[in-house]
């Protein structure tokens, strides 16, 4: 009875060639265009969580303090005990780590060794960059180079320069992409740097760095020394320490331990880029909302050409009802024909869709993609989102034959009969 069933379904299908071709058509332009977005999205997610990884500290120590929480002395007001403010105008004191060859010293202890496999420590100011007639406000970061290297890998994104010139070269700088780009800066051109304070100095540029993070690439690197010297700070504090981890997704318990036994405050990679995260997130919901949306069209699209055929064939259908076919194999038989007419346009937009995302990931086009600049475009090879996309549409494409077999299996085949032989 199967092989009955099955024989007149692909007659249906191909008694309407032109609109079952159109319809499978849509349904393949659909599914190709979900599967290359959710390939783009997924992809660039997974791009800039890869490259965070990779060159971006996983737990940054900051010089914000972790002080204990204050009494609250108005809800105790019973108490005998009495507070006193005394000189309460001050200054605001600068963030930053004192000491810091102690927590380098905690970091590379017994403690903590198997867990943080680089540190480093780095002071931030904010100057001024002058080349010729150029101009513009840059993030100064002095960092001791070789501990640096661990934590970012600069040596590897360098496209001029080398780290051994660097080291040799008094007052030297590692200018980012952007920042070179900018200004107009080239290996060993003379840069200016003017300090917060207003004190002017003369640097070699050693070196050229991309790291296709948009904010590291708007920076530039100087010797620790140095950035001590330009922020105005003493030899033992720095801004703030860099951790790279043996586990960067499990790094929040790591990070907790060295708040607790430094009392400094540390960010873990994902609390420094949760708004960003958390947009990736909210463009998933988004693309998996358009799933569900543009597969009730393309099942619109089937349900269209099933209740036209219904409508073409009642003659047909009153015979084989005639015939002893059962309402319930009447609903299989449309029901079937949905799900012939969704599986081929799915499975031809899955094919579609390995072409356009092989396509636009082989464009070595250099654009900024969020916060990330990259040469062509990040997508995702994962064979679940093809899965999920060609699944969903076959699936909802099945649901809406239901209505149209509904229909052919209630036709009364006398009544049919009658009408079609006057």
């Amino acid at each position: 009875m199967f092989r009955i069933l099955f024989d007149i379904a692909i007659r249906h299908i191909l008694g309407r060639k032109r609109q079952t071709l159109t319809t499978m058509l849509a349904v393949s332009i659909s599914t190709t265009v979900l599967i290359t977005t959710i390939s783009l999205t997924r992809g660039l997610l997974d791009s800039f969580t890869e490259t965070i990884i990779d060159v971006a500290p996983h737990i940054s120590l900051k010089g914000e303090k972790i002080d204990p929480i204050p009494t609250n002395l108005i809800e105790n007001s019973g108490s005998p005990e009495v507070a006193f403010v005394e000189d309460n105008i001050g200054r605001d004191e600068p963030e930053e780590v004192r000491n810091y060859g102690r927590i380098l010293d905690i970091a590379a202890s017994s403690a903590f060794s198997s867990k943080i496999v680089a540190a480093s420590p780095f002071v931030e100011s904010q100057i001024m960059a002058i080349k010729g007639n150029r101009n513009q406000p840059v993030l100064l970061k002095g960092v001791m180079i070789d501990r640096e290297d661990r934590i970012s890998r600069i040596g590897r994104s360098l496209t001029a320069g080398d780290l051994v010139q660097f080291k040799k070269t008094p007052d030297a700088l590692l200018v980012g992409s952007t920042v070179a780009e900018d200004l107009g800066v080239e290996l060993d051109d003379q840069l200016t740097i003017i300090s917060p304070d207003g004190t002017s100095r003369q640097c070699k540029v050693a070196g050229i760095f991309f790291t296709g993070v948009n904010a590291a690439d708007n920076t530039i690197l100087a010797s620790l020394k140095l950035g001590q010297i330009v922020e105005g700070m003493p030899p033992n504090k720095v801004t703030g320490i860099s951790f790279k981890v043996r586990d960067p997704f499990a790094n929040a318990p790591v990070a907790s331990d060295l708040e607790r036994m430094t009392g400094y405050r540390c960010l873990t990679w994902q609390e420094a880029n949760a708004s960003i995260l958390a947009l990736f997130r909210r463009i998933g919901v988004i693309v998996l909302s358009l799933v569900g949306f543009v597969g009730v069209v393309s099942g619109f699209g089937v349900a269209n050409i099933l209740v036209t055929t219904v409508f073409e064939k009642s003659r047909d259908i009153a015979i084989m009802r005639s015939f002893g076919f059962s309402s319930l194999q009447m609903i299989g038989l449309f029901v079937f024909e949905g799900f012939l007419v969704g599986l081929g346009g799915a499975l031809a937009g899955g094919v579609l869709a390995t072409g356009s995302i092989g396509f636009l990931a082989s464009l070595q086009v250099q654009s900024s993609q969020g916060p990330l600049t990259k040469s062509g475009f990040s997508m995702s090879w994962n064979p679940w989102y093809f899965f999920f996309v060609i699944v969903v549409t076959v699936l909802i494409s099945t649901i809406a034959a239901a209505l149209p077999s509904i229909k052919a299996a209630r036709l009364e085949p006398v009544k049919v009969l009658r009408e079609s032989n006057l």
